[in-house]
């Protein structure tokens, strides 16, 4: 029989130091930036403004998809002790099973299903943080776009402005004054660019390590239930062979009794044999002796 805690599921806290360490990181950089970072935001503050909502939004939700799982584990591990535990939320379909699928109530197809189940689950769960992820990377490539459309557009209205026979001072002070509104195009271009690339990398990493929060639980649990799922296939094969030997020891006793019955018969048979023989002996020697010398 397994030892049980050798399949108990582990906990997934590591992936949240991960998560964190990393978060400090980002925001130790920010810290140090933070002037840079001010004047790139307030180039275009509703857009980027846009991108930090959505980059905050993801931060949340691959957290959420890892601190979760803490609750399925927890009822996993206490699934056989019978300690309280809430009930679980990916796993519902097995908390359904009859006994909360313990031990003796799985099968191999039982358990495909839970699996198979479970890991739709999870997968869908990702979804949305994958979608964040491409969704920073659009934000910025439409700033970029957006602020090359006024660009393109502010450099042709200077270059309409420009009229010729002026001096030359006259016409550079106008094309000084004229570019001011491509350049803050291109810082619209830019800036939205670097905060929707840089939202997509830190949104990447979390969900890199939700994912293996995710896996690993999959993979512990997977391994736990084949574990119950081999144990129950042994014990019923042993059962199995235990019911064909009673049956061969019937068989056998049955056929100990017939060869018995047959003795009897025989050693009964050969008993009235010899009386009949002890008889007819008696009788022929009492004839000899009655006839006449």
């Amino acid at each position: 029989m397994p030892n049980r805690d050798v399949y108990r599921l582990s906990s997934p806290t590591i992936f949240l130091v991960r998560m964190a360490v990393f978060l400090i990181l980002v925001g130790f950089v920010a810290l140090i930036l933070y002037k840079q970072i001010l004047v790139a935001f307030m180039a275009n503050p509703g857009l980027n403004s846009l991108i930090l909502a959505v980059e905050a939004f993801g931060i949340i939700l691959t957290v959420t998809q890892v601190t979760r799982l803490f609750r399925e584990i927890a009822w996993v591990n206490a699934r056989d002790s019978g300690e309280p535990a809430k009930p679980p939320v990916l796993l519902a379909p097995m908390a359904r099973l009859p006994g909360g699928g313990a031990k003796g109530t799985l099968t191999p197809q039982i358990l495909r299903l839970v699996l198979d189940s479970l890991g739709t689950r999870l997968d869908e769960s990702r979804e949305t943080a994958r979608y964040l992820t491409g969704l920073m990377v659009f934000l910025g490539l439409l700033g970029t776009f957006w602020g090359l459309l006024e660009t393109v557009g502010s450099i042709g209205a200077v270059i309409a402005s420009l009229q010729g026979g002026g001096d030359t001072a006259s016409l550079f002070n106008d094309l000084k004054t004229g570019l001011t509104r491509p350049l803050a195009g291109m810082s619209l271009a830019f800036t939205a660019s670097l905060f929707g690339l840089a939202g997509s990398l830190v949104l990447g990493f979390l969900d890199l390590q939700a994912g293996q929060a995710q896996n690993r639980f999959y993979t512990e649990l997977e391994d736990r239930l084949s574990a119950d799922v081999e144990t129950e296939k042994t014990t019923a094969d042993v059962n199995e062979s235990l019911d064909h030997l009673a049956v061969g020891v019937q068989a056998l006793v049955r056929n100990m009794r017939q060869e018995q019955q047959m003795i009897r018969d025989w050693v009964e048979a050969q008993a009235g044999q010899q009386a009949r023989l002890q008889t007819a002996l008696e009788n022929l020697f009492a004839g000899e002796n009655s006839e006449p010398r």
